[in-house]
């Protein structure tokens, strides 16, 4: 499974900015994908996750503001980000889980604790402000 990032930008405080990610050679049926960032001296957190049943969960400090969405299987993954802040400032990357995540219905943000979960590089937002 090959992951890539993209949209990360400079953006003024109160801008918008939508992250696109793209996976290839994830053969499931169904999915469960999503944002994770991570600032300079913080620990990875979960931003977004969504499954195949449009299902979605978002991190109290994004809701309202970000909008993560996928078509289908084979659509890439976006994150809609707007009313940015400058604590939003950070290393996006996008993760999918393994099958059996899925299959187990535990699509969640527990999936970055999952060794077999699948990462992209990241793309960096950064918000001034």
């Amino acid at each position: 499974v090959w992951i890539k990032e993209s949209g990360g930008d400079s953006v003024q405080s109160g801008g918008s900015l939508r992250l696109s990610c793209v996976v290839s050679g994830y053969t499931y049926s169904k999915y469960c994908m999503g944002w994770f960032r991570q600032a300079p001296g913080k620990e990875r957190e979960a931003v977004a996750i969504i499954d195949d049943e449009g299902t979605s969960w978002y991190v109290d400090f994004v809701e309202g503001r970000f909008t993560i969405s996928k078509d289908n299987v084979k659509s890439p993954l976006y994150l809609q980000m707007d009313s940015l802040k400058a604590e939003d400032s950070a290393m996006y990357t996008c993760a999918a889980a393994t099958a059996y995540v899925v299959n187990t219905q535990r699509c969640g943000p527990g999936i970055q604790l999952d060794y077999h979960t699948y990462w992209g590089q990241g793309t960096q937002v950064t918000v001034s402000s």
